[in-house]
């Protein structure tokens, strides 16, 4: 929309020329032109460099993840608990485009109202959180850059306060003040006059006292304030002057000043009386800028003490600090001036400069002033340009400045502009009529300055001077035309000087302004007439008397700069200026010019150059039509132009393209060519000869934007006359005439004439409309003419194809005029028909179509990037009626091939461009609507589905880029509908795939590593998802708005609280010193780390920031990292909630879309919030596909969500930890759903459970150097814990903001609920049982080597805690059986391989998938019982990828079965041999494989004999030796009042296993400890051990046979057990302990007691494990008498056993013999006779015979007769079997036997009978 602007200009209204003498001007059209071009209003266009309001700035939160520093959680909410409400509100980290801080909106229903809609933020704004429209336009190429009218410097009021004398104040006083340069010695500006009255004579009236106000381009020590005093001419012979340069004090007598008042009000006439000079600036200020001066000028802003003109200065302070006195800035300074110097008669401006002040005297008093600077500066211009003229003063627009803020804040001011009042002198500036710029303002006035006169005698002399218009009536009036000294007063007719007194050369320093006819003719003239006045009253008051004349014809001379010398005139005769009449005249002073004067003019519409004033001549004859028709010399004035000095073209630079747009817009075709060349002339002049060097000049621009008015509507519209004309030219070059180097220039100006033509278009449109529409109602677009559009459309064409051409040619001139172009279409649009616009843009897209050369390429995105940033871009239609947004459709088109394009920078400029048009759209204030947003997604929705379509094309970006792309799309999605989300998803399984793919590129590209994450990142060894380069330099990091980002960060400078200015986080020493290290700002650190870093790595660049900026940058990643997690989350959760109804285009049986993303998610570094909205997403997704997502297809996936829940189930963050077991019961919850039960997602836990042990570290350091758990095994325990504790169950759900109802599985078709807590208990324990034996392998680490027993025992734990899963248990057990190879425990490491192999022969039978069935398992349960059943059931629910079934096949039992098989034999356990290798006979027979049959049958024979051996030896067969340990003492941990079996190879003895045992522990104690070993096997009593001892008690104990008789008194020898061929294989074991009851340790046999203890263990031997625990312990005793029959009955059973065992041949006798004589000589032998006599003496005679009962005698001696009787027998087999060599031993034997039976016979008589 165009505005009128107020013009803001300089020319004071004192100044301003008015029409005064109503001449006509329109017989004068030029005059008539340049009054108008300096007084219409501005017309300005709102539109043309757009108008964009932002919202606010989104603010970042602290995102808190799983770190290793600290739980940020916790920091944060001590912090929120310690900052109050009022802190709350400064947010210091919110970057902010203006350097404003802002707040959140205050709107919260709206927030609320969007959060309801989405998960998190939007990522756009967190992508470019300091996005500024402004900077991005201004990066443009050939940016169009807003112009505000020329201004200069700064203005300073000057008021005159008061003026004091020694003697008082009596008369009046008048005077001036200017501007006056000393070096040069020239006046800056006119006169301000001003008087001081007494106070008696002070009208009431008049209160204000006006002030001055000037002019100054810049502080220079040169310029200052000339103050020149004068007073009522003295009486002759009255009171001098001099009484007030008296020294001494006095004052007037009252006599005195009667006689000075009396006079004052007679004499009308002044002379001068002192002046006084005053440095504004002081000279070390001189360049400085418009700054505060130096302290001893004027303007300085404090001032104390005297200064150089020993002035006292004070400042006001009152104004200072409140600047509410109608004062803009509150420095005005009160001067009190006291070197006021007396003027000698007939001083000079040379005598003004006398350094040494010899010629003037002081004068006592002292003159106040007010001074005041104004600042001029840009920002109140831009206020001022944006809001319309706050300068709406009637009176006075010429004021430059609008404080626009101060215009509020003061309300007692009637005026918009509050800093002056209306009555204030603006004194004019002279130096305007010398800049070189062009004139904006109307005056035309003439200074008369009148110098000197020189006469013969003394007069008091002074002169009036007045302007006449003819020289034929002497009597005429002159004009009114002299400016009046008063203020307000009208212009008069004369004006008078001061009386120069008693003077032959009189001075004058007397400045008469006059005001001149807009025309003036040959007889335009000034008259001065001299007086002479006598000043002594008489009788009347003094008459002047006339002296002579001197005459001024205007027109030769009011140009003339230089001093003019006159001669004088004695009398006036008509004709006095014509030379006829001359002669007539008489002359004083004979005829000398002895008048001496300066003139200046000071004219806007009086060109002093010559070519300027023919071709305004010219035009005025051309128009006037009263030249002849051809106008051949316009043509001529025109050309001449060219060759106008520089400064007097731009003076009169508008009215002159004024001019020639008029000739060209109605002049015929010659001149409108002519007009145009010398146009372009010009305008290229001006460009090149001025002084600022921007593309497109200030001047040029000002003319356009504010003071191209079209002619205000008096004439026909421009723009088809220059669009014409232009075209023309273009063709005649296209048609490949020669048209002269004009035509480059036009290229180069090209963007004035397209400004201007637009503008005349606007304009035209303004006025057509401007009265027919109602208010408030927007103009329509105009239609143009056909013809006319036809022939911009040409010129269009033409220009286009010079950019092409020209381009190639790699021209920059090339590029400017692409931009004009654009800047034309986006002017246009708002202006015409946009569809008329469209028809040029796809001119230009036809011309650049497709991917074109670097160059070309560029400038056709430069081209959209201008017109995409229209203002109205998103409402544009399309080019037929149904199509959307045209320009946007061609947008998405053009930036998608540029991806394509080899030139990589270009594709980084499309991918921006993207990117700032979102941001532009996002942030405007226009569309914050939700429909709006919706409007702008689906506008840009088609850009997805190209990519989708070219995939390679986006594959093909840059980190950077695909950043940039993928948050639009972010962006675009996040504000669809669903509808059209739907559409993206509909068309093929492979697209939905694709653009998932996208999300998953957006989690990869944003994830935010936080630089010290340890083990828990999912940056586990198997992540899914390959790690993301390492991120790049950081000021690529994310994109180019990190640069915006930070630099935006860099200018907050943060100070905390309460330290001085310069407390930055370091301590500023010194600003010189102020180290490369330590850079005084956060910019300087920016800057300098971005400068000395460019080669180091991403890390090091980190480090290098400064750490505000460090913790910025952190902030605002993890905060985008966040947004765009939970924006895909959103997105995935759409498409879940579409997929249940199967309205989308996806693989129903995987759902692979869902299951990749979330995989994505979970194995990513995320934040809190995303946690938080992540599980009811989760929840949501199980509840409607867990059908799918639990199927065996889905295997991966479920494996992976189990392994990142346990993960999360370790995380320090209580918040993410508890999410974390709501997922498990989640998952467990499907289970009970689709399957009924938990089996198979047991398997799956501990599976991912045993990956997880890898990554985590279960242990930790204690401070002396041994393990213990870590908080990560503690914390997983308490969320297994957690996860079947059903107290807990609902408020946990509860917290994470899930239904309580998310536990409950019914499946279809059934009733119940069938969630069961006591399945998810034993779920939970398994899984606890895992991570236990997992946390105690890892505890034993630093023993393993020693303690092998410990070892063994973990592996065989982990192998039980793992038993579900086939692989992991079958992995442990080929561990375990590793170990006991090393150890050489051949037994057990063979039973680890039976286990093994009965694990796959379960599985095998369970799936009836091989030679076995049942009964073989059965059998292999009897080698080794741990073969359980309940494996086999699992075994098929572990089918889980890469674990399971694929292993568990025939040949792998069969290799473990022959493992076993070898390690048996080394054992020396022949009969499990046996046992197996019938097991793998079945295989082979089924295979015919006869080779191996042959082999197994070979083996079998070898381990049949070796059986035979065995058994046959005459020293039983040992296999192993068994030991019970029993462990007291707090040391030993959980073995502590625990007893162990050991089982020891057969060689170990009892001084063995003790030595071994009490190493491996002492290592264990520490110094408060130490180790005893119980010597006797008693039963230990904990409570009688001492505390801080640690006891081993260590025992041999004999196995037990299955069928023994333990309650047998014998005594127990292993050799006489039946049937040794049976298995090998005890649980149970004994020993005997003898002791007696009488508290002696030994007795007689009479009082031994025997203790036998049985020992029941956990398992049987051999087991998997080297030593058993004790589970059951029993003891029988046994009474001395018993003790006595069992020794004689077991030696009985002895003999009789080797008697009677049958051997299988007689050639086998010999091994006979020799066991039987051992016996026998044991027995019977008389040395050895204690045995069974002790028992006689000890039980048969004496005392003892008296207490033993009579059935206990009975036996007793019945056990000795059979005694002695199989002795008797034994001895004649002896006989039998013996040789010769024998003999002497069988007699010894009888012997022995004689004498043994002599000896009982004396206790037992009837043995004689007996035997």
């Amino acid at each position: 929309m165009l505005h009128l602007r107020q013009r803001r200009d300089s020319t004071p209204a004192t100044t301003r020329w008015h029409n005064k003498f109503d001449e006509n001007l329109e017989q004068w059209p030029h005059l008539n032109e340049l009054v108008h071009c300096y007084t219409t209003d501005w017309v300005k266009d709102e539109n043309k460099y757009g108008h964009y309001e932002s919202v606010g700035p989104l603010s970042f939160q602290n995102q808190i993840y799983e770190g290793p520093d600290t739980d940020i959680e916790t920091e944060m909410c001590l912090a929120g608990a310690r900052q109050t409400k009022a802190e709350d509100i400064t947010e210091d980290d919110i970057p902010s485009t203006s350097g404003r801080q802002f707040m959140e909106p205050a709107d919260a229903e709206s927030q609320h109202l969007d959060k309801m809609q989405h998960l998190g933020q939007c990522p756009l704004p967190a992508y470019e959180p300091a996005f500024d429209w402004e900077n991005e336009r201004s990066l443009i190429l050939g940016q169009r850059i807003p112009e505000t009218p020329i201004t200069h410097g700064m203005k300073i009021s000057v008021k005159v306060q008061s003026l004091q004398f020694q003697v008082g104040l009596v008369e009046p006083f008048y005077g001036t003040i200017c501007l006056y340069n000393r070096e040069r010695r020239e006046k800056l500006s006119e006169d301000f006059y001003f008087r001081v009255l007494p106070t008696e004579m002070q009208d009431g009236k008049i209160s204000y006292e006006p002030r001055g106000v000037f002019y100054l381009d810049a502080p220079s020590a040169s310029v200052c304030l000339l103050i020149q005093l004068e007073k009522h001419a003295t009486e002759e012979g009255g009171v001098t002057p001099s009484v007030y340069s008296r020294k001494e004090a006095g004052h007037l007598t009252e006599r005195e000043k009667q006689k000075l008042q009396v006079w004052s009000q007679i004499m009308p006439y002044k002379e001068s009386f002192a002046w006084a000079m005053v440095s504004l600036f002081d000279n070390n200020t001189g360049a400085a800028s418009v700054g505060p001066a130096s302290p001893s000028s004027p303007l300085a802003p404090s001032v104390s003490g005297s200064s150089s003109h020993e002035g006292v200065f004070e400042t006001s302070a009152k104004i200072s600090l409140d600047g509410k006195l109608g004062y803009s800035n509150g420095n005005s300074v009160v001067v009190e001036i006291s070197n006021l110097n007396k003027v000698k008669e007939s001083y000079t401006e040379e005598s003004l400069q006398d350094p040494k002040r010899k010629v003037h005297k002081p004068v006592k008093g002292v003159l106040r002033l007010e001074i005041e600077k104004h600042q001029i500066c840009q920002a109140d211009l831009e206020n001022v340009s944006e809001s319309g003229s706050t300068t709406n003063d009637s009176v006075d627009p010429g004021d430059r400045v609008a404080d626009s803020s101060s215009a509020s804040g003061n309300g007692t001011n009637m005026h918009g502009n509050s800093d002056f009042n209306s009555d204030d002198f603006h004194a004019f500036d002279f130096r305007t009529t010398t800049r070189n710029e062009p004139f904006l303002q109307l005056f035309h006035c003439l200074y008369v300055y009148p110098l000197t006169v020189s006469l013969g005698r003394k007069r008091n002399l002074f002169i009036r001077v007045e302007l006449k218009e003819d020289d034929g009536d002497i009597r005429r009036q002159p004009l009114e035309a002299m400016y009046p000294r008063d203020p307000g007063a009208s212009l008069q007719k004369c004006a008078h000087t001061q009386v120069a007194i008693g003077a032959r050369m009189a001075c004058y320093h007397d400045e008469i302004k006059l005001s001149l006819p807009a025309t003036w003719t040959p007889t335009h003239h000034l008259l001065f007439t001299f007086f002479h006045v006598d000043l002594q009253t008489k009788l009347e008051a003094p008459k002047p008397m006339v002296l002579g004349y001197a005459a001024l014809p205007l027109s030769s001379h009011a140009q003339l700069r230089s001093e003019i010398s006159l001669s004088i005139m004695r009398e006036l005769v008509p004709h006095y200026l014509q030379d006829a009449g001359r002669e007539r005249l008489d002359y004083l002073e004979d005829g000398k010019n002895v008048f001496k004067l300066r003139l200046r003019l000071c004219s806007s519409l009086y060109p002093i150059n010559e070519r300027i004033r023919d071709f305004f001549l010219e035009y005025d004859r051309h128009t006037l039509r009263t030249s002849p028709p051809w106008g051949s010399e316009l043509l001529e004035a025109i050309n001449s132009l060219k060759n106008v000095d520089s400064t007097a073209l731009l003076q009169f630079l508008h009215p002159i393209l004024n001019m020639l747009l008029h000739l060209i817009g109605n002049g015929g075709e010659t001149l409108q060519v002519a007009a145009f060349r010398a146009m372009v002339n010009i305008v290229t002049r001006v460009q090149q000869e001025s002084v600022d060097d921007a593309e497109r000049n200030h001047f040029l621009v000002n003319y356009v934007d504010y003071a191209f008015d079209d002619f205000g509507g008096r004439q026909p519209p421009v723009y088809p006359g220059l669009s014409t004309v232009w075209g023309s030219l273009a063709r005649s070059k296209a048609k490949g005439y020669r048209v002269g180097p004009v035509y480059d220039d036009v290229l180069a100006m090209a963007w004035f004439f397209l400004e201007l033509i637009v503008k005349s278009m606007a304009l035209e449109k303004t006025r057509l409309f401007y009265h027919s529409l109602p208010i408030g109602e927007d103009i329509p677009p105009m239609q143009l003419k056909e013809g006319v559009f036809r022939c911009i459309m040409q010129l269009y064409d033409c220009l286009l194809t010079e950019v092409h051409e020209r381009c190639k040619k790699g021209l920059s001139l090339a590029k400017r005029l692409n931009s004009s172009l654009a800047f034309f279409c986006y002017d246009l649009l708002s202006i015409i028909e946009p569809r008329q616009v469209f028809d040029l843009v796809s001119l230009y897209l036809d011309k650049f179509s497709g991917v074109c050369q670097s160059v070309l390429h560029e400038c056709k995105l430069t081209f959209l990037q201008i017109i995409c940033d229209h203002d109205l871009f998103v409402e544009m239609p399309g080019r037929d009626p149904s199509d959307r947004n045209y320009l946007s459709s061609v947008l998405i088109q053009e930036l998608f091939l540029t991806w394509d394009h080899e030139d990589l920078s270009l594709r980084a400029k499309a991918a921006r461009i993207l990117v700032v048009l979102l941001c532009k759209h996002e942030f405007d204030v226009r569309y914050q609507k939700p429909e709006d947003k919706l409007y702008i997604a689906q506008l840009y929705f088609p850009l997805i589905g190209q990519i989708l379509d070219e995939m390679p094309v986006f594959y093909n970006l840059s980190s950077v880029e695909k950043r940039e792309v993928l948050i639009v799309i972010l962006q675009i999605v996040r504000n669809l509908d669903d509808a059209s989300l739907v559409k993206a998803w509909q068309q093929s399984i492979a697209r939905t795939r694709l653009f998932f793919k996208l999300m998953e590129e957006c989690l990869l590209l944003f994830e935010h590593k936080k630089p010290a994450d340890g083990m828990l990142l999912g940056s586990s060894s198997r992540n899914p998802v390959g790690e993301a380069p390492a991120s790049p330099k950081y000021s690529d990091r994310l994109s180019p708005a990190i640069n915006n980002y930070l630099s935006e960060a860099s200018r907050q400078e943060v100070r905390p609280q309460g330290t001085p200015d310069n407390g930055y986080l370091w301590q500023r020493v010194n600003s010189q010193l102020s180290s490369p290290s330590q850079p005084y700002s956060l910019r300087e650190a920016l800057a300098q780390a971005q400068s000395s870093r460019i080669g180091a790595s991403a890390q090091a660049l980190r480090e290098s920031l400064h750490p505000i900026l460090r913790q910025k940058l952190e902030l605002w990643e993890e905060n985008l990292s966040a947004s765009v997690s939970l924006q895909v989350l959103e997105v995935t959760e759409k498409f879940s909630t579409m997929a249940a109804s199967h309205g989308i285009a996806t693989d129903y049986g995987k759902l692979d879309c869902i299951t990749a993303i979330f995989m994505s998610f979970l194995s990513r570094n995320q934040p809190l919030a995303f946690w938080k909205a992540f599980f009811p997403v989760f929840n949501s997704m199980f509840d409607l596909h867990g059908a799918t997502l639990m199927a065996r297809e889905n295997d991966r996936f479920l494996k992976q969500v189990t392994f990142h829940l346990l993960r999360l189930a370790v995380f320090r963050n209580e918040n993410i930890r508890k999410r974390a077991v709501v997922g498990l019961q989640i998952l467990v919850r499907s289970s009970f759903h689709y399957f009924l039960q938990t089996a198979r997602l047991r398997v799956m836990l501990i599976i991912t459970l045993s990956e997880l042990m890898s990554d985590v570290q279960v242990t930790q350091m204690r401070s002396d150097g041994s393990l213990e758990e870590s908080g990560e095994a503690r914390r997983l325990r308490k969320s297994l814990d957690e996860m079947a504790d059903e107290t807990k169950s609902v408020s946990l759900l509860n917290e994470c903001g899930l239904p309580e109802s998310a536990l409950v599985a019914v499946p279809e078709r059934l009733t119940e609920n069938k969630w069961s807590w006591t399945a998810v208990k034993y779920l939970s324990d398994c899984l606890l049982l895992a991570l236990d034996a997992s946390l105690e392998h890892a505890l034993l680490s630093p023993v393993m080597t020693m303690d092998r027993y410990a070892a063994s025992e973990s592996f065989y734990k982990l192998a039980m805690a793992f038993a579900p899963v086939p692989d992991l248990h079958i992995m442990w057990l080929l561990h375990l059986c590793d170990a006991h190879q090393e150890m050489q425990s051949w037994a057990e490491a063979a039973q680890c391989a039976v286990a093994v192999a009965g694990v796959v022969m379960q599985a095998l039978v369970a799936r009836n998938d091989g030679v076995w069935s049942k009964d073989h398992v059965a059998a292999l349960r009897k080698i080794c019982p741990m073969v359980s059943s309940e494996i086999s059931s699992e075994a098929s629910a572990a089918e889980v990828e890469g674990y399971g079934a694929s292993k568990l096949t025939v040949d792998s039992a069969v290799k473990y079965l022959q493992l076993a098989n070898k390690l048996f034999s080394q054992a020396e356990l022949y009969h499990f041999c046996a046992s197996i290798l019938e097991l793998v006979i079945p295989v082979y027979k089924s295979r015919r494989a006869y080779g191996q049959l042959a082999k197994c049958h070979t083996l079998l024979t070898n381990i049949y004999e070796s059986i035979l051996e065995q058994e046959s030896s005459p020293i039983p067969f040992t296999d192993a030796t068994y030991y019970r340990v029993g462990f007291y003492g707090e040391k030993f941990g959980k073995l502590d009042k625990k007893e162990y079996v050991y089982r020891e190879p057969r060689d170990v003895r009892l001084g063995d296993i003790m030595e071994k045992l009490s190493h491996i522990y002492e290592s264990r104690m520490d110094g408060n400890h130490t180790l005893h070993i119980i010597p006797d096997s008693r039963q230990v009593k904990a409570e009688e051990l001492q505390p801080g001892v640690c006891y081993l008690q260590i025992t041999a104990v004999d196995p037990v046979m299955e069928d023994e008789d333990l309650g047998s008194r014998r005594e127990r020898i292993f050799s006489l057990s039946t049937g040794s061929v049976r298995a090998r294989v005890f649980d149970r074991f004994l020993f005997d302990t003898p002791f007696t009851k009488n508290g002696k340790t030994q007795g007689g046999l009479e009082d031994q007691w025997k203790r036998r203890t049985v020992l029941q263990t956990e398992g049987s031997f051999p087991a998997l494990v080297n030593r058993l625990l004790v589970t059951k312990s029993e003891s029988l005793e046994f009474s001395p008498v018993e003790n006595a029959i069992g020794m004689i009955e077991t030696r009985t059973a002895a003999l009789r056993n080797e008697l009677e065992e049958p051997r299988s041949s007689e050639g086998d006798q010999l091994p006979r013999l020799q066991s039987l004589q051992r016996i026998l000589q044991g027995s019977v032998a008389v040395q050895v006779n204690s045995g069974v006599l002790s028992v006689c003496t000890a039980f048969l005679s004496g005392e003892p015979a008296t207490r033993l009962r009579s059935q206990e005698l009975q036996q007793l001696i019945a056990a000795l007769l059979e005694f002695m009787a199989v002795c008797k027998r034994a001895i004649r087999v002896h006989f039998r079997l013996i040789g010769e060599e024998d003999q002497d031993f069988h007699t010894q034997l009888v012997n022995g036997f004689q004498s043994l039976t002599a000896e009982l016979s004396h206790y037992i008589p009837a043995i004689l009978s007996e035997l």
